[in-house]
Formats: C-alpha cells, sequence, structure tokens
C-alpha cells in the first residue's frame, strides 16, 4: 500500500490539523510534567524534545506508523547483515566497526570481526610506530607531521572528530601534526605544503576506491613534491611518505604503496561511515589509539540501545519519528543544526553528508516516486556565529524551521588550577546560556518576554518554531560517538518509514561521470564535446581561450 494511504497516515493527517493550531507555549500550559515526558538519557547523552510541537498522542501515532512498515524488524536486519543496501545488493555494516573483539558476526561463512579487529591492530602498530618516532621519512628523520587526503566521507568524519576532541591532545613523547587537504582544485595543498618539511611529512591517502580523481590528483602533486624537493626516486617516496586506507588494494599497490602501509576496509561500508574503519587513522594519531576505541565505545553503546530499546524509549527512533512529523505533517522542511561549543565547528557539514546524501531521494525500493517529501536541508554553523547571520530568519522570517541545539554541559571543570582556567569556565557558562535562550525564545516568541505594552509589530516573535535539545555531559570521546551513532540511526529509521535506500548515492556517481566527461572535453576530445548543451560548451571556451592569452 503506497504510504500516504495507510491508516497511520492519514490518522497523523488528520492529528497534525488539531496540533497546528496550538502553540509552544499552550502545549506548556497544558502540561505541567512536558519536560520530564519528552526527555530521554542514554549514558552520557541527555536529549530534550519537549520544545517539539508534540503531545503524547502525536508520539503513539508515529510509533504504530513505525511498527506498521517493520521498523523492528528492519533494524534486526541491519545489525545481522541483510542486504538492506538493495540498490547495490549488499549488506550495511558499519555497526560491526564499533563490535568489540569478543563479540561475533558471520558474514557470507567468515567472523568479520576478526578482520575487523586484524585491521585495527594494523593500524594501531602504524599509530604507534609514529607516536615512538620510530616512523621516519627517507632521509631518517623522523615524522612530524601528517597530512590526510581524502574527500567526502573520506574527509569530512575525521576532520569534524579531530576538531571536536582537540581538548584530548596526543598522549604519546613524540606528538604529530595532523592536517586535511580535500579540495581538487589544488589551494590547500599548495598552501599547506609551503610551510612543511618533505623529509618529515607523511601523506594518507584515504578513498574506498583508490579511484577518486581529486584525492588521486593531489596524491600525485605531494609525492612530485617530495620528490623535486629532496631529489630522491619515487620508490624511496612511496615507501617512506605514503600510507593507503581503502576497500581496494589491487589500486593501492598499483599506485606504489607498499602492502604493510596499507589499511584496508570493506564494500560494506559506505563513505559517510567509514570513520570507525581505519579511515579514523588521523583521529588515533591526535588522540591516541586508546581513545579511539573509547570513540568506538560510544558508538557501539548507541547502537545497543537502538537495537533494544522499545520504540516508545528509543531515542534515535524518536528523533527519526519527529522529523517524519515535522517534515511530513507540520510542512518543514528546513532543519539547522546548532552546536554551542567551537570544537563541534564542523558537526554541521557532517550531517549535511550523513543525511542528505543518504536520505535525498525520490525514488522508493520498489522503483517508483516517492509522493511525500524526504530529507530536508541540513544546515548549520556555531551557534554564537549563527545568532549574528541567520537568526533574524529563525525569529521573524517567514520560514518554518526545525532546530538541533548541542552543547556539553561541563567543560574545563577537570583543568588544573591554573591562571584564566575560571573565565574559560565562565565563557561556557555564557555559551549555555545562549544555546537555552535561544531555543526558548524560538518556542515561545513573545510569551517568553516580559510583558510590556505597545511594542511595535516589528519587535513582536510568533514563536513555535520546533527544536530539540542535546546536551552531552562532556565532549568526550565517548559521549562524541554516542552523538554521531545517534544520527545515523535516526537516518535509517527515515529511510524505513519513507521506503528509500539510505545507503546509495547515484546523484553523487552521476556528477563524477560528467566532471570526467568535462575533462576529457577540456583536454581536447571533441567526438564528447559534440554532444554538449551549449551553455556548458561556452564555459569551456571562455576557459580555453582565458588559458591560451
Amino acid at each position: 500500500m503506497d504510504l500516504k494511504q495507510s491508516t497511520e497516515w492519514q490518522r497523523l493527517t488528520e492529528h497534525s490539523k488539531q496540533i497546528e493550531k496550538k502553540h509552544l507555549y499552550e502545549m506548556f500550559q497544558q502540561d505541567k510534567q512536558r519536560h520530564e515526558r519528552f526527555s530521554f538519557r542514554n549514558e552520557d547523552l541527555f536529549i530534550d524534545f519537549s520544545k517539539q510541537r508534540i503531545v503524547p498522542e502525536t508520539l503513539t501515532l508515529l510509533t504504530n506508523l513505525a511498527r506498521s512498515k517493520g521498523l523492528e524488524g528492519k533494524i534486526d536486519d541491519l545489525f545481522e547483515g541483510q542486504h538492506v543496501n538493495t540498490f547495490e545488493d549488499r549488506p550495511a555494516l558499519h555497526s560491526a566497526l564499533r563490535l568489540p573483539k569478543h563479540r561475533s558476526l558471520i558474514l557470507d561463512g567468515q567472523d568479520i570481526v576478526d578482520d575487523i579487529h586484524s585491521q585495527l591492530t594494523h593500524m594501531e602498530h602504524l599509530v604507534n610506530r609514529l607516536h615512538r618516532a620510530q616512523a621516519r621519512g627517507h632521509s631518517g628523520r623522523p615524522i612530524r607531521n601528517v597530512v590526510h587526503i581524502g574527500v567526502g566521507g573520506s574527509d569530512l568524519g575525521p576532520l569534524m572528530t579531530n576538531r571536536a576532541l582537540c581538548d584530548y591532545p596526543c598522549p604519546a613523547s613524540h606528538p604529530l601534526e595532523v592536517f586535511f587537504v580535500s579540495s581538487m582544485d589544488g589551494s590547500q595543498l599548495s598552501l599547506l605544503l609551503r610551510k612543511l618539511e618533505p623529509a618529515e611529512t607523511l601523506f594518507v591517502i584515504a578513498s574506498k576506491s583508490f579511484t577518486t580523481l581529486d584525492t588521486l590528483a593531489n596524491a600525485e602533486t605531494a609525492k612530485d613534491w617530495i620528490m623535486e624537493r629532496s631529489n630522491v626516486s619515487e620508490e624511496l617516496v612511496l615507501q617512506n611518505h605514503f600510507i593507503g586506507i581503502s576497500a581496494n588494494p589491487q589500486k593501492m599497490t598499483e599506485f606504489g604503496i607498499r602492502e604493510d602501509n596499507q589499511l584496508l576496509f570493506w564494500e560494506w561500508v559506505g563513505g559517510r561511515y567509514s570513520m570507525w574503519s581505519c579511515i579514523g587513522f588521523p583521529i588515533a594519531l591526535q588522540i591516541g589509539f586508546p581513545r579511539f576505541c573509547e570513540l568506538l565505545a560510544g558508538a557501539h553503546c548507541m547502537d545497543e540501545h537502538f537495537r533494544s530499546a522499545p520504540l516508545e524509549k528509543n531515542i534515535p527512533v524518536l528523533m527519526a519519528l519527529i522529523g517524519i512529523w515535522n517534515i511530513n505533517f507540520l510542512d518543514i522542511h528546513a532543519h539547522a543544526v546548532l552546536p554551542y561549543d567551537g570544537r563541534l565547528a564542523r558537526f554541521p557539514a557532517y550531517l549535511e553528508q550523513l543525511e542528505m546524501e543518504s536520505n535525498g531521494k525520490h525514488t522508493t525500493l520498489d522503483q517508483k516516486n516517492v509522493d511525500y517529501s524526504t530529507c530536508p536541508i541540513i544546515w548549520g554553523e556555531i551557534g554564537p556565529n549563527a545568532q549574528h547571520a541567520f537568526y533574524q530568519l529563525l525569529h521573524q522570517g517567514t520560514e518554518k524551521v526545525m532546530c538541533d541545539f548541542i552543547a556539553p554541559a561541563r567543560r574545563y571543570n577537570d583543568i588544573e588550577e591554573q591562571k584564566g582556567s575560571e573565565i574559560l569556565r565562565k565563557q561556557h557558562i555564557l555559551a549555555l546560556s545562549n544555546c537555552f535562550a535561544q531555543s526558548r525564545v524560538l518556542a515561545f516568541g513573545d510569551h517568553a518576554l516580559p510583558k510590556v505594552d505597545d511594542v511595535p509589530y516589528y519587535k513582536r516573535y510568533s514563536g513555535n518554531q520546533p527544536s530539540t535539545t542535546i546536551l552531552l555531559d562532556e565532549l568526550t570521546p565517548f559521549a562524541l560517538g554516542q552523538l554521531i551513532a545517534l544520527y545515523e540511526h535516526k537516518v535509517y529509521t527515515q529511510s524505513v518509514i519513507w521506503n528509500i535506500n539510505p545507503f546509495d548515492q547515484w546523484g553523487v556517481e552521476l556528477g563524477k561521470i560528467m566532471a570526467g566527461e568535462t575533462l576529457a572535453v577540456l583536454h581536447g576530445n571533441h567526438f564528447l564535446k559534440e554532444q554538449m548543451d551549449m551553455s556548458t560548451l561556452k564555459l569551456i571556451n571562455e576557459t580555453l581561450g582565458l588559458q591560451d592569452t
């Protein structure tokens, strides 16, 4: 049956007509226990849904919808290795990457947990060599700088995590500086190479297929840079200055990376879910391998909750269902992610890929066009910056927006008494006060303000913008692992309800194909040129004309 024709969808549609007439201020006035009723905790995460435009009946109807779509069985399918990535006919087992060593998961007759931990052990060995100054460049000097080259999932996860966990310096006696390069135009790499010493620099080439053109272009530039600056052979450069991370060992070998410098993951690991695999190598370099394991443990903790908690208390499920409520029944199609901690600066960008690449789909699993909205537009920014930028639209604009506020409850508490630590704690409290205040005004509008007569209309705030607030006890590796896995499972839950595949990305693949064809035309392929539209040809001709002058 078509989703919109189901009894559960129809009941939610009727229910939404009642809720649309209610203001969040009214909901809080009518239910004095609302803050308790819609708040949940899982280990180091506390989630408050009370400022969402829901009542208890809403969640009952939403969980009924989830059960009618067989969500509980689909969750089991995900964890058991069923081919939930239907169009590519393979499982999506990123959760297996977080399984403890004593667990077992059989796939195609083989325990993949053994393979996973074998690669983690190899990664730990490479991390320890670097931390002990045993990894040396072509001149014999120890490696001091590591440049991670990747794009998309091979970049966003490790980059976001390293920034988020910057308060956890490497415990090794030989600390390293880790850099990230992703832009295909060479600008990032060019600026970086100006300040690095070739003999002390290691390049990590991360690509699932090891065929990504922009990543390989940066890798070739890095290789040529060392050879030109150091006057050494290509073989010596690749032997001492390159590590590869991929699901394609053959391509790494063809590039020239020796086997003991190769880290592997598997085809069933989607790029945007790959930071839990050896793609997380730069994370372990920065915070140390034991803390990387804490990150995995936090994600595994959320996995266990997602798999075992009843739907009515299952935090990723509730988060997903409330999102569906906003999108499909309250007609809200913009979603702002607003961290109130500078360390989480890259978290909105990480979620942009996770959610929009996963659920930005218009085709159902039975290959029909959807007749309902799927993934909203995701964007975000650090809270204080956002307040001085787009909060004007949130408070007084014409767009309806749902928001996620994210902040650690504690910071600087464990700092040894030192000059300035009390000031830093006060700044953290200031950030939290802004976080809580903004969600309050978005929800209640003028009702949150002191009553003042004759307030001009341009100073009025309607409120009723729904939001969720997520508090981490502290921004630790464990808590961050929980947070990321929370959003992963939210995405999967929504895909089940919408009947779409969240694990492929044909739109991304099309862009790669078209870019390759355009590149061929720029290099003089006249056959493909004849197939180009006139606008693209004009752009190509303008470019070639400028290059010839």
